[in-house]
């Protein structure tokens, strides 16, 4: 362990927001291959959204068309934007809090905040969560982001209600990974960033851990009263987090917002897939069926793609 680890290791951080683990916790149905795989948005220009992703966050385009593009890492699609010219920021409404780039390395993280610093990216927060470490920001449309690097699992592994907490980051510790931040080359986001979780607006707490847990198979790993839910899949901190800070019962956006079209839920097989289907039937949801998996809205109608990886 490096000095930041053990430090951690020893101490059991006070949560400000007093974030604890949801009683009666049970493992997830699902398997522990399950992740996360594209998040597609609405966006009202593709060419000022493309150039922000690019130069900004340190996407690489991957395929575009007329108002289409996907953009990834290391030719993994991680991310795609369909245009619709005039589109308005959405707020007030249920939809995305953020998505979330999981780097593979505390250093990739430091490469970045030392490539915002030097560009003058606004940033929207620095946060130390225990489990992770955190920087946020928006897209031109508003839509949030988080970049962000996990600590070792074995720091938090089965403790996530009791360790996962928001504390400023250090960041003077994690400049200290670069040799130089003022001239750390900076290009990309590097082979392996993945989409590590997604925060979602959600109306009411209970009826969308009802359908995440109850319905599609996660486990309830916090819960912050009827404020906020973190939820996943093999026992990661994470794979999905609602809250309701900025939309207690609130609807959908309406057409015409910069919204989110779909997050991804990439299953570890085409069993699982059957079988989240006949639950959501079950509990009275009509999933359109396609090809490749098939769609959903929660509780809060924020759509949901379920496929298999």
């Amino acid at each position: 362990m490096n000095p930041r680890e053990i430090e951690l290791a020893g101490e059991t951080p006070h949560d400000p927001e007093e974030l604890q683990a949801g009683a009666g916790q049970r493992p997830a149905e699902l398997s522990v291959a399950t992740t996360l795989g594209s998040v597609h948005l609405t966006v009202a220009s593709l060419d000022r959204s493309i150039d922000f992703y690019r130069s900004a966050l340190g996407l690489e385009p991957l395929e575009r068309g007329d108002r289409r593009v996907s953009l990834g890492a290391d030719g993994r699609e991680l991310l795609v934007l369909v245009a619709e010219p005039g589109a308005e920021r959405s707020s007030g409404y249920t939809g995305l809090y953020h998505f979330a780039l999981l780097v593979p390395e505390r250093r990739d993280l430091a490469r970045w905040l030392a490539h915002a610093a030097r560009e003058r990216i606004p940033l929207a927060g620095l946060s130390d969560h225990f489990v992770s470490e955190a920087i946020y920001l928006a897209d031109p449309d508003g839509h949030g982001i988080e970049i962000y690097c996990d600590r070792p699992r074995r720091l938090w592994e089965g403790q996530v209600g009791a360790r996962m907490t928001t504390l400023p980051l250090d960041v003077d510790s994690l400049l200290g990974e670069l040799d130089d931040p003022a001239t750390e080359p900076f290009r990309r986001l590097p082979s392996g960033t993945t989409m590590g979780h997604v925060h979602l607006k959600v109306a009411a707490i209970d009826e969308t851990v009802a359908f995440y847990r109850d319905v599609l198979g996660f486990a309830l790993m916090a819960q912050l009263g009827g404020q906020a839910a973190f939820l996943s899949a093999g026992g990661y901190h994470h794979h999905l987090g609602a809250n309701t800070w900025e939309s207690a019962g609130a609807k959908p956006p309406p057409p015409g917002k910069a919204a989110l079209r779909r997050a991804t839920v990439v299953l570890g097989d085409a069993g699982k897939l059957d079988c989240v289907r006949d639950r959501l039937e079950e509990h009275g949801h009509s999933p359109q069926t396609s090809d490749d998996g098939l769609g959903v809205a929660d509780p809060s109608g924020n759509p949901i793609f379920l496929t298999v990886g």
